[in-house]
């Protein structure tokens, strides 16, 4: 799929646009987006339309994110803990300690499930 069909179908489904009122809220001349067949869009005109779009710019490429594979959770080792990843007895308080004060700092980022 070329560029140009990407922006139509996106733009079509997301936000009921065609190609000129898609060029148009981002900013562009009505049928600079027509060009993009016979010439590459410059990347503040690709990000222009990904804007209006609310998209990514590779997403709008039509680049696919890629999550690594992981076969199992990551251990403490895996992370670069020292002691081969085992809190030693003697430290266990001084890690919970850190991690009270962090997630009061931070409490979004507490597992709330």
């Amino acid at each position: 799929m070329s560029l140009v069909e990407r922006v139509k179908n996106i733009a079509s489904k997301r936000k009921g646009w065609n190609l000129k009122e898609t060029a148009q809220n981002a900013g562009l001349s009505i049928n600079s987006i027509y060009k993009w067949d016979k010439q590459s869009p410059s990347l503040k005109s690709l990000s222009a339309v990904a804007d209006a779009l609310d998209i990514t710019v590779d997403e709008l490429r039509g680049i696919e994110k890629k999550e690594p594979v992981i076969n199992q959770d990551p251990t403490f080792a895996d992370l670069g803990m020292p002691y081969g990843g085992k809190i030693p007895e003697d430290l266990k308080d001084t890690y919970v300690d850190l991690a009270k004060s962090y997630f009061k700092r931070h409490p979004e980022m507490l597992n709330k499930e």
